[in-house]
């Protein structure tokens, strides 16, 4: 009983904090000006914005196989697809429990004898490598403002780059050496997780005629998603939507269109992840 309630309050405090973001935004920005954007969106554009939020979200589930596959488990990757999006569901449209990662750990720990620690740890590390990729996809996108002078060592800012990889491999090392096998062919694919999610952004931005400052709408996605990975509301909903705002206060970018940006990101996110609810009614088509 008193697990039961540990685990209502927590949802209810995720539920909470995202509510309480999206109601911070819409005091700041009208719902009228977001509505007239989405009047004008080009579907063909939006259509591609799914296909490459898809693609990126095959190749996450490419990634996560990698490291199940380290450990010793031995699924199709037509199963983990399967797993990744009932994982997808949970953690977007069901906080409360053990969410989707969560269920991951328990489904795999049941058929498989590699204990629990393993499988927790190619889970985290799986997130940790995307985390990577984003912090450095974003240094990256750095060099292409406009930086005056006085702000001249961004020029030296490259090398946080080899230093969060020599952090994120020593995490490895120490917790999970078993993963090292897999480390640099998993780091790149977790940049092209990343790098098709910015081409399903750049599509966003054409399909809501949004044609100048890409980068920095790109740079803000970036940081919006690593906030978005906090486990401290409903699937990032209302932290991306707070980033956006105050990421286009400080770049000096359209406010409505930043939003419209991310609430359009988020709706794709839910479509495609809605997918999974049909493995969480028949878990029997998993078949693991």
């Amino acid at each position: 009983m008193k697990i039961s309630l540990n685990k209502s309050v927590k949802t209810l405090i995720k539920v909470v904090i995202s509510f309480a973001a999206l109601y911070f935004v819409f005091t700041k920005i009208e719902l009228s000006q977001i509505i007239s954007i989405y009047k004008n969106v080009n579907f063909l554009w939006l259509l591609m914005a799914g296909i490459c939020f898809i693609l990126s979200k095959s190749i996450a589930s490419l990634r996560l196989n990698k490291f199940f596959r380290s450990i010793e488990i031995q699924i199709t990757e037509i199963q983990n697809l399967k797993l990744y999006l009932l994982g997808m569901f949970y953690n977007l449209f069901l906080p409360g429990g053990i969410g989707g990662d969560g269920y991951k750990i328990f489904i795999l720990n049941k058929k498989f004898e590699v204990g629990t620690k393993k499988i927790f740890w190619s889970v985290l590390v799986d997130r940790l490598s995307g985390v990577f990729a984003l912090f450095s996809l974003s240094i990256i996108l750095l060099f292409f403002f406009k930086i005056e002078s006085s702000f001249n060592y961004l020029r030296v800012v490259w090398i946080l780059i080899p230093v969060g990889f020599l952090f994120f491999y020593f995490i490895i090392r120490r917790f999970a050496h078993y993963l090292k096998v897999v480390i640099f062919e998993t780091s790149i694919m977790s940049f092209l997780v990343q790098i098709s999610q910015l081409f399903s952004v750049s599509f966003i931005l054409m399909a809501l005629g949004v044609d100048e400052f890409q980068f920095s709408y790109l740079f803000i996605f970036l940081i919006s998603s690593i906030v978005a990975m906090l486990p401290i509301s409903i699937g990032g909903m209302g932290l991306r939507e707070l980033t956006f705002l105050y990421g286009s206060q400080f770049l000096f970018l359209d406010e409505g269109s930043s939003i419209a940006i991310s609430l359009m990101f988020y709706l794709i996110t839910a479509v495609v992840s809605l997918t999974g609810m049909y493995y969480s009614i028949r878990t029997d088509k998993i078949r693991i």
